[in-house]
């Protein structure tokens, strides 16, 4: 496996692992043992940790069939991936960690007694073994549902977006934006195998979702919603909606759906000018709110990066709105902006940066050379989203007995929303053929 992953002392040139043929789309691998090629093994490594699963396959294995038809795969990689989200927040505590690694067994016996994982959330999971549950018996209840829940029915629904954004201010260079969702559910409901119907609806002017992809218990589904792909940009096929899926949830919070959208413009447009004068560097930077964006903020702030320089020995700076505040490490300017724009909606930032030495504690990387340079947009938008996406909590049918109780909500978040100085060169996605 460390031989496969590229992990070994030895880094020559393999054949069959390193030619250009062989691109990995995706965690799936053949592992060389005696008896042969030992496949399909999901693994990948992260954060100086390898996870690791066999799945099995109930069908013949030569030829090889497509991934997508082998059910234990999905399920390998959700398992590995809820022993991921257990063990992540203990990698820098070597000591917890090991308590952790200790308890994963008992954990794994709860969550895939027979090998079936039943319930890939690990953290949920009790560490002793008084709380381990019995395997549900009866036949109408699927794999994802570990236990029978008691009480008033309730669901929760939160649709999570998140904007990536690349902007350059050039006339030869396309700016670039995505939207990624995310539909999150939590379903507490009785019954063995309760029947939920969610409908996501977009308004007149929304805009659609593409690239859906839907999590296992989803029973049923419009095959056209399936279609629309943001792949091929000649492909003009459009659904609208409403997005409608039937499933069946699972005992624990689980994400129904992920989906990606082409959005008109991006919310924040900004403009970020570096420019060397002699010893110092004045900087211009301007954002404007886009008129469609509900001008409501949990938080909203702008930081620029100074890499490969010493630390900041004289700043003179003048804000029109918010307030500027420089990091302990002397490397970093936050703009904070708040809750909300200005009713312009408009605020620019000018000013003169002076350096001290640089030295090897200071922050270095290898795009931001020169003039090379950016400033990265956090924020978060409670109650919207990009594409309008939102979910009519009456349209939300629950076939189980009960008034249930439905909480709905919805937020626009940043990711990777970077606007480059535009006085210099940039790494680019894209450049038009037109000026």
């Amino acid at each position: 496996m460390l031989f496969e992953l590229r992990l070994t002392d030895d880094q020559s040139f393999v054949e069959h692992r390193d030619t250009c043929t062989r691109i990995d789309h995706s965690s799936v691998r053949s592992v060389r043992v005696e008896g042969g090629d030992l496949w399909p093994v999901v693994a990948f490594q992260k954060s100086g940790l390898i996870y690791a699963c066999l799945p099995l396959v109930e069908e013949a294995l030569e030829p090889r069939p497509p991934l997508l038809t082998i059910p234990g795969l999905s399920q390998g990689l959700a398992l590995l991936f809820g022993i991921l989200d257990y063990i992540s927040p203990s990698r820098k505590n070597e000591a917890e960690l090991s308590a952790k690694a200790g308890q994963l067994r008992t954990l794994i016996i709860q969550a895939c007694p027979l090998g079936t994982p039943l319930n890939t959330n690990i953290s949920s999971l009790s560490s002793s073994f008084d709380d381990i549950q019995v395997v549900p018996t009866d036949v109408k209840q699927p794999a994802w549902r570990s236990n029978t829940y008691k009480g008033k029915p309730q669901v929760n629904v939160c649709i999570t977006e998140k904007v990536k954004c690349m902007q350059y201010d050039k006339r030869d260079v396309v700016d670039m934006w995505q939207v990624y969702g995310a539909v999150n559910c939590k379903c507490d409901i009785e019954g063995a195998a309760p029947n939920v119907t969610l409908t996501l609806n977009l308004p007149t002017n929304g805009s659609p979702l593409q690239d859906i992809f839907v999590h296992h218990c989803v029973t049923s589904v419009d095959p056209a919603m399936l279609m629309s792909t943001s792949v091929n940009p000649l492909d003009d096929s459009v659904y609208s909606g409403p997005y409608k899926f039937p499933f069946i949830p699972p005992s624990e919070s689980f994400n129904l759906c992920y989906y990606t959208s082409q959005v008109p413009v991006p919310p924040i447009l900004g403009c970020y000018q570096l420019i060397e004068e002699g010893s110092q560097l004045k900087i211009t930077v301007n954002l404007k709110l886009h008129e469609s964006i509900k001008n409501s903020f949990e938080y909203c702030e702008a930081r620029i990066p100074f890499f490969n320089r010493g630390p900041i020995a004289h700043l003179e700076y003048k804000i029109s709105y918010g307030q500027l505040d420089l990091s302990r490490e002397k490397s970093l300017l936050v703009w904070v902006i708040g809750q909300k724009f200005p009713k312009s909606s408009e605020v620019s930032l000018t000013g003169t940066v002076t350096f001290g030495d640089i030295g090897e504690e200071h922050p270095t990387d290898y795009v931001c050379t020169g003039n090379t340079a950016y400033v990265k947009m956090y924020f978060r938008i409670p109650d919207f989203t990009l594409t309008g996406c939102y979910v009519d909590q009456h349209s939300v049918q629950i076939f189980a007995p009960g008034k249930p109780k439905i909480t709905a909500s919805r937020e626009l978040i940043s990711s990777d929303y970077y606007i480059w100085n535009s006085e210099a060169s940039a790494p680019t996605m894209y450049k038009s053929l037109y000026y």
